[in-house]
This record gives C-alpha cells, structure tokens and sequence, in this order.
C-alpha cells in the first residue's frame, strides 16, 4: 500500500486509509452475504475468547517482541522474498532470442519465459485494468508472499499504468487471497481441503469483483 501510494499516487494521503476501511467493508459485506446462504444459515454458534492477563509494558518485553517481529521478517526477507526475485530476474533475462532459447540481458518482456507466462493468464485481468504482463506476474508472485508484489515492480519497474488501474490492482491483491503460508495456516485451522479451496475461491471472487467495479464505474465516472 505505501509502496503504491508513493509510486502512482505521489503520496496522496488518501490511499492507505481508504484502503484500510475497504478491507474492512470487505469482512462487513461478506459476513451479510455469507449469512444469507444455506452453508452458513441457522443460529451461531457460541464464540468464546480467552483473554490474557495484561500488564503495564516493560522495556524488556517490547524490544523482545520488536525483535522477533523484525527477525521473522529478516528471514522471510533473505529467503523466500530473495529467491523468488532471483526467480523473477531470471524468468525476465532468459527466453527465446533470434528464435532459440537463450540469455539476454536487453530482452523484451514478451520473449522472456515470465513474459509467456504472464501472457497466458493476463487476459483475466483485463476488464480490472491491470491486463498486462507486469502487474500479472506480480499478482501471481503475491501468493508466494504477499511484499513479493513490491519485490516484482522493483524488478520490472511499471510504467505505464493509471491511477485507477492501479487503485483497482492496490484493491484485488489487498482483497484476493493470502500467501501460500496463510493459506497453509487456513488448512490447519479448517481441517478441510474442501473448505480451505472455498475460502480461497470466495476471496479471489470478491476481490475481482471488487477490483471490476472500482475500475469499471471509475472509467465510467472519468471518461
């Protein structure tokens, strides 16, 4: 979202919290909608939370919880973020050139191995206003890690996109469904495969849809 607002958006205030309150909207939205269908009808069940005791902060257990937030972080960043941005440098330098397979540092997107990739499936993409090679592959890399976005417009380095394409792109991946250890984390706690697949295909649908009328009602609005 920073990264979004600051690049496409000169760091228009706007952005994160409008953002933020979507995300919000989304949960509001979904939790009516869920209701009303046969699957989730009838009374609900009994929530029951514990609470821990709190305490007055110490300095000791705040620098030990900035740690281990910023170390989890450090590792996630120089394994999994490291090596799919090498993945990504190398599907963009390694393609076909003069109509063989081969290494090419001043290669066009297009010819490059994540450029057919990304070809396949950008179509989908279209009507949100984001149908390009680019935004595509970054939007594939978020299920790996969701900062894996950021890692791919550092690689490619957008051009070209609008503003409303790129609130629509900031909405979808903000909406779609999480990374790959999230979804793992989903699995574990619904112990269903079936269930884990709806909640991955129900937030993909919402995100698309929401993503398809903020950009197509957005055009509509802006000519």
């Amino acid at each position: 979202i920073a990264m979004i607002a600051s690049a496409l958006f000169h760091g228009a205030w706007w952005v994160a919290p409008s953002a933020y309150f979507i995300g919000i909207a989304a949960i509001v939205i979904s939790g009516i909608m869920l209701k009303k269908t046969r699957m989730f009808a009838g009374d609900p069940a009994p929530f029951v939370m514990e609470l821990p005791s709190y305490h007055m902060p110490t300095l000791t257990h705040l620098f030990r919880s900035m740690w281990e937030r910023a170390s989890s972080f450090i590792k996630k960043a120089g394994t999994i973020i490291l090596l799919s941005s090498i993945v990504i440098w190398a599907g963009s330098v390694f393609g076909m050139v003069n109509g063989s397979f081969g290494f090419d540092l001043d290669m066009e997107l297009e010819n490059s191995m994540l450029g057919m990739l990304g070809n396949v499936v950008s179509w989908i993409f279209i009507p949100l206003g984001f149908g390009n090679i680019k935004a595509t592959i970054a939007t594939i890399m978020g299920l790996v890690a969701k900062e894996e976005v950021v890692g791919v417009f550092g690689v490619l380095d957008f051009e070209g996109m609008s503003q409303l394409a790129a609130y629509s792109f900031l909405c979808f991946n903000l909406l779609c469904a999480p990374c790959f250890a999230a979804i793992g984390a989903i699995r574990r706690e619904m112990n269903s495969a079936k269930w884990t697949l709806f909640a991955i295909g129900y937030q993909c649908s919402f995100a698309y849809a929401v993503s398809l009328m903020i950009y197509q009602f957005g055009s509509l609005f802006t000519g």
